[in-house]
């Protein structure tokens, strides 16, 4: 039998939280998304003016993330054609569903990882940063006291 850590339905929307609170800095509206360490969406957020097609890269962004085990820029750039270690071609798998743009982060917890965060609506330097700020709050929420009951 498997005990998995999973991220819960409060810790994802702290998650989301602080990556809005980073989009609001930059003044670019974000989808943002939050899945489990499977993939599977826990939480979302399409803040005022996200674009609509941002609402799926988010959850995709997140999915690779989670699934890969791998920051989706980190994933991009193992996607050089010729090489025999290259990944390309790895974002038509599963329907399309990986995303290899910048802005997909996986969470981790005690070194595994519990779940993916998913951003879209900027640049992709502008959805990483605000994935990071979402990972950060998950990492001081995670590493603080009141929390430790959460997880």
């Amino acid at each position: 039998m498997l005990t998995i850590n999973r991220l819960n339905r409060k810790e994802a929307k702290l998650i989301i939280d602080g990556a809005m609170q980073k989009a609001a800095k930059l003044g670019v509206p974000m989808c943002i998304s939050v899945v489990d360490e499977s993939g599977s969406l826990i939480a979302f957020e399409r803040m005022d003016g996200g674009k609509i097609h941002s609402i799926t890269l988010s959850q995709d962004k997140a999915f690779t993330a989670a699934s890969a085990r791998k920051a989706t820029h980190e994933v991009n750039k193992a996607c050089v054609p010729g090489d025999d270690n290259s990944l390309f071609g790895i974002h038509t798998a599963l329907g399309g569903r990986m995303c290899i743009v910048g802005g997909g982060l996986p969470i981790t917890y005690d070194g595994v990882v519990i779940g993916g965060i998913g951003v879209s609506s900027g640049s992709p330097r502008q959805d990483l940063d605000c994935a990071q700020a979402g990972v950060d709050t998950f990492n001081r929420i995670s590493s603080s006291s009141y929390n430790q009951n959460m997880l």
